[in-house]
């Protein structure tokens, strides 16, 4: 009512002053609900995508089999989706907190085996005085059992929650449900991360562990197991994402690759895919490996997870490298790579040019071996009065054994591959920081080479992923000394409570428990 009046009163100047704030309130507010409505937006889209993709799952699940697998493909094929659909449903779930849906009709849970031994575990309120000054009544009590697995013996947690109620006021107390890894499930951390590294470490498919279980005396099905896989690969995934972004600030990684059959659903046959590992170097104060699995072995791959970082790449000479080379990173050669090229000529035709190649390497390395526990600077200067002249003669010599062999000939082949990367190969001498060779994340790709016989093949890049994650964490527990099976039980009993911004405490190499 007296805005016209204040108006009136306000003078040219005042009444520009207040155009323009009026201006930016109003700027402010229609940005605000452009990021509100982009984010909406964008939240519906992915919705939208993971509808789509877990139709098209079911459809796979529920429809005509594939004539072209055995029965025990289809077996793995169809955990493999099992887990892809529980992945899915959990992150629809997380993406409809702000719009839920009706619940979506859950089959009867069968009581467990009565036989199982039993502990009984109390959540009671800390007090038990109401606000209005009165002693509390207890009137009865909620129970929920939980199945938990020791190596070889299943047993019930019976979680017992009294109820307390002020007989006054009609107030009702009682201690509230813990949070889990999975919401209202039945596992307990301890069976779950049992079923992980069965899975994923021991490569024990979820049909064989359905079958000891069934052994045991308790029978959990091969889809219920196949759920508690997908959504414990959602729910880990920020852990993963922790670990790369710590990685990613140190200034020396090591980069790996290696084939992974994949077979996309309702295909009948299986192409190459990749799992990349990216590791920190021994010197490294932060020590783990991230795994990350894609479709191709295109260069794009490398530089997708790499992104933006710019620092020394210890690799091989794959040419996927390349294109990062030109845009900062450093390339490091790895020593073990030249070796291997004379090792298999030497015992391909006993050659000497060979033998004498692999003393000269052998040196660089007992030089090596003396310098694990020196600091970087010593391991630099110790490398520039021990290991440079070593270097010098060995490429001087390359060069004269290099006129004296036939172009297109094994052994050219070899020294070629040192002197063309010979600035790479040097590199090591000026960092301390830098190793001499890629062997660390080499060992570190071995468990999927173990893996890929046991487990034949990838369903789908999503269930790829989910394995690089789980096995991201294991192995990185297994650098960092801790017993990978309980490390991931602990997590799980944290991770529910944990902050966002304090994920990081959780990672293998903080982790306390």
């Amino acid at each position: 009512m007296n805005q016209p009046a204040d108006l009136q009163n306000l003078s040219p100047d005042q009444l520009r002053t207040l155009v323009i704030q009026l201006q930016e309130t109003v700027t402010t507010q229609a940005q605000g609900l452009a990021e509100r409505d982009a984010s909406i937006h964008q939240l519906q889209t992915n919705k939208d995508k993971l509808t789509h993709e877990l139709a098209l799952l079911r459809r796979h699940r529920f429809g005509k089999r594939s004539e072209g697998l055995d029965k025990q493909q289809l077996a793995l094929l169809d955990s493999l989706v099992d887990e892809d659909i529980a992945a899915i449903e959990a992150e629809l779930e997380k993406a409809s907190v702000a719009s839920p849906q009706r619940e979506r009709k859950k089959p009867k849970r069968q009581a467990l085996p009565q036989d199982l031994p039993r502990t009984e575990i109390h959540h009671e309120p800390e007090n038990t005085n109401c606000a209005c000054g009165c002693a509390l009544t207890r009137i009865g009590e909620d129970v929920s059992e939980k199945l938990d697995y020791q190596p070889g013996t299943f047993s019930v947690e019976r979680h017992i929650r009294g109820k307390w109620c002020c007989r006054d006021c009609d107030s009702l107390v009682q201690a509230p449900v813990a949070a889990h890894i999975i919401d209202k499930g039945i596992p307990t951390t301890g069976l779950l991360a049992q079923v992980l590294i069965s899975k994923y470490a021991d490569h024990l498919p979820l049909y064989r562990q359905e079958q000891q279980f069934a052994r045991s005396g308790v029978a959990i099905p091969r889809s219920t197991l196949a759920d508690w896989v997908g959504r414990c690969g959602v729910e880990l995934q920020p852990l993963v994402d922790a670990l790369r972004e710590q990685l990613l600030e140190q200034s020396v990684l090591h980069a790996d690759e290696t084939p992974v059959a994949m077979l996309a659903p309702g295909k009948q046959r299986t192409h190459k895919a990749y799992v990349w590992a990216y590791a920190a170097t021994r010197y490294s104060p932060i020590q783990g490996v991230v795994y990350d699995f894609r479709p191709s072995r295109s260069g794009k791959e490398s530089r997708d997870f790499l992104a933006d970082w710019r620092g020394k790449l210890v690799c091989d000479d794959y040419s996927g490298y390349k294109a990062g080379f030109t845009n900062g990173i450093i390339e490091i050669g790895c020593w073990a790579h030249a070796r291997r090229k004379f090792h298999d000529l030497h015992v391909a035709n006993k050659s000497q040019i060979a033998e004498q190649a692999l003393d000269y390497i052998k040196e660089l390395y007992l030089i090596e071996r003396e310098l694990v526990e020196h600091s970087p600077e010593q391991r630099r200067q110790r490398r520039h009065e021990q290991a440079k002249p070593i270097l010098d003669q060995l490429h001087h010599w390359l060069i004269g054994k290099r006129q004296q062999v036939p172009d297109g000939s094994a052994t050219a082949k070899a020294i070629q591959y040192s002197l063309k990367r010979w600035d790479a190969l040097t590199r090591y001498l000026d960092d301390g920081a830098v190793p001499i060779d890629n062997n660390w994340v080499e060992n570190q790709i071995r468990p999927w080479v173990l893996g890929r016989s046991n487990w034949l093949f990838a369903g789908s890049l999503r269930s790829g992923q989910r394995a690089a994650n789980v096995m991201t964490l294991i192995q990185s527990a297994k650098i960092n000394g801790l017993n990978p099976q309980a490390y991931l039980k602990d997590v799980m009993e944290r991770l529910p409570t944990q902050r966002a911004s304090k994920i990081s405490e959780l990672l293998p190499h903080n982790w306390r428990p």
